[in-house]
């Protein structure tokens, strides 16, 4: 059995909720795995290209300000046994005023 070697930075948190989508769009059914304060985890129906950089937006809050991402996918693998897709993707671009806010929600978690 081979290891493989973890290149995060950050320990991911387990966070297991859904991503809300437009009908028909490639977030439609997709789950979150994990997070952490420089990516995440997530489980699709569709495959979804390697490099291919998407705008996210993250509430941490009910009544908070929500903190926007720019991710950027780094690995896609195909489930065993299911038409899914385990995907790894790292925040790129933290936008302007929300690094601070991403960093405060993370030292909460």
């Amino acid at each position: 059995m081979t290891k493989t070697l973890n290149k995060r930075k950050h320990n991911r948190s387990r966070c297991i909720v859904p991503i809300d989508g437009k009908s028909g769009d490639i977030f439609e059914h997709v789950i979150t795995t994990d997070i952490s304060k420089t990516g995440m985890g997530f489980i699709s129906e569709k495959k979804i290209p390697v490099n291919k950089e998407i705008p996210i937006e993250l509430d941490f809050e009910e009544n908070g300000d929500p903190v926007f991402v720019i991710g950027k996918v780094k690995w896609v693998k195909a489930i065993p046994d299911s038409t899914k897709y385990r995907l790894g993707l790292n925040f790129e671009t933290v936008l302007n005023g929300s690094k601070t806010r991403l960093n405060k929600s993370f030292r909460k978690i």
